[in-house]
């Protein structure tokens, strides 16, 4: 049974997951009328436009220290200039299937990086269930044909690379809060920042081909990505992360690939063919032994 203290943080953070299943339906749907790069560039962007008031309303200073500095400088490069760039190119070259289950791994990583990060050595029951899930994605980016669409190895392993870069931004975004940087301040301040670094990218991407000539759902698809995904779930997650521990949480991550499953196969039209069907099973046996040990 949950715990009262334990109780919000683990509500929220399966909201969150909630949310974040929907990020490479939502990415599939962007890339239908636009590149990859105006994608992850815009979505950014526009988070650290809606962002940038927030902070200046919040009066949340800019660390002094350089500890949360370093921790901040992680957090905003890995989840919002490393991954929407990588994984915006990933998710174009495969399938939203693909996609989601391969993010499934991502509280793995989470707790791996914890881990090292606390200096504590997994169990075996962790290290067994790493190895289910991980033989999970080898299956699944191993499969091609049928059901899969036009997923691609390339387009696999660039959500791989990008799963196990944004695995430590939520590490380095978590220990903020006990640094004296909240949530917010953290989402908020690493979200602009991101938006900072890839603006030179945004500007030569337009100066050369223009405004997007996008239709209403890729520009939807990419608002939500930009306010819902960027912003307001990384305040809850870290939040969640902070308030129940990182170990303890990252357990509910496993929940993200369930709505994301779902929207890929009634939106995207995705069939699940016995190789995605076993590897996403492989994936969520072997988080939940890892998470449980």
């Amino acid at each position: 049974m949950l715990t009262r203290a334990l109780a919000a943080p683990v509500v929220v953070g399966v909201l969150v997951m909630i949310v974040w299943g929907a990020t490479p339906v939502l990415t599939r749907i962007a890339l239908e009328d636009m590149e990859p790069l105006v994608v992850a560039t815009l979505r950014t962007i526009l988070a650290g436009l809606l962002a940038a008031p927030l902070l200046l309303r919040a009066r949340e200073p800019f660390p002094r220290a350089a500890p949360p500095r370093r921790l901040l400088a992680v957090s905003a490069a890995a989840g919002f200039v490393v991954f929407p760039v990588v994984y915006t190119i990933g998710q174009e070259r495969t399938s939203g299937l693909h996609g989601v289950m391969i993010l499934a791994a991502l509280p793995i990583f989470t707790g791996l990086y914890a881990a090292a990060v606390a200096r504590r050595v997994p169990g075996r029951a962790w290290l067994l269930g790493c190895a289910i899930a991980l033989a999970g994605e080898v299956v699944l980016i191993g499969a091609r044909g049928g059901g899969t669409g036009d997923a691609t190895l390339s387009g696999d392993l660039l959500v791989l690379a990008a799963a196990l870069v944004v695995s430590a931004g939520y590490v380095a975004g978590a220990l903020l809060p006990p640094r004296g940087v909240s949530s917010s301040a953290a989402t908020f301040w690493g979200v602009v920042l991101g938006a900072v670094v890839l603006s030179p990218l945004a500007v030569a991407l337009f100066a050369k081909d223009g405004a997007p000539d996008a239709g209403w759902r890729a520009w939807a698809a990419v608002g939500v990505l930009a306010a819902v995904t960027s912003v307001v779930g990384y305040i809850g997650w870290y939040w969640a992360l902070d308030r129940g521990g990182i170990a303890r949480i990252s357990t509910v991550q496993f929940l993200q690939p369930l709505s994301g499953f779902a929207l890929a196969v009634v939106v995207l039209g995705d069939h699940v063919t016995p190789a995605i069907a076993v590897g996403a099973a492989a994936i969520v046996c072997g988080v939940v032994i890892a998470q449980r040990a």
